[in-house]
């Protein structure tokens, strides 16, 4: 099954990333507020149905993909 992780930095942290874009893109002419960076994570995952591959995601989230002290996440499962 599919699985897809988009990790960013939870709301009140710091995101130097984002400011450097938020900067970057006023300089170009557009306005824009609030710019977080995250990543998006891509996953092929080795499960008989949504629920058992969401379950394996959130640990992988849990014990690598994110940080859950700075960063959130939200799983997407297709299949």
């Amino acid at each position: 099954m599919k699985a897809t992780v988009l990790v960013r930095p939870k709301p009140g942290i710091l995101d130097p990333q984002g400011a450097a874009v938020e900067t970057a893109l006023e300089h170009l002419g557009f306005t824009v507020s609030g710019a977080r960076v995250g990543k998006v994570i891509d996953l092929e995952v080795d499960a008989t149905d949504a629920t058992a591959a969401r379950a394996q995601v959130e640990q992988m989230c849990e014990r690598l993909l994110a940080n859950p002290l700075i960063e959130s996440y939200e799983i997407e499962v297709e299949g």
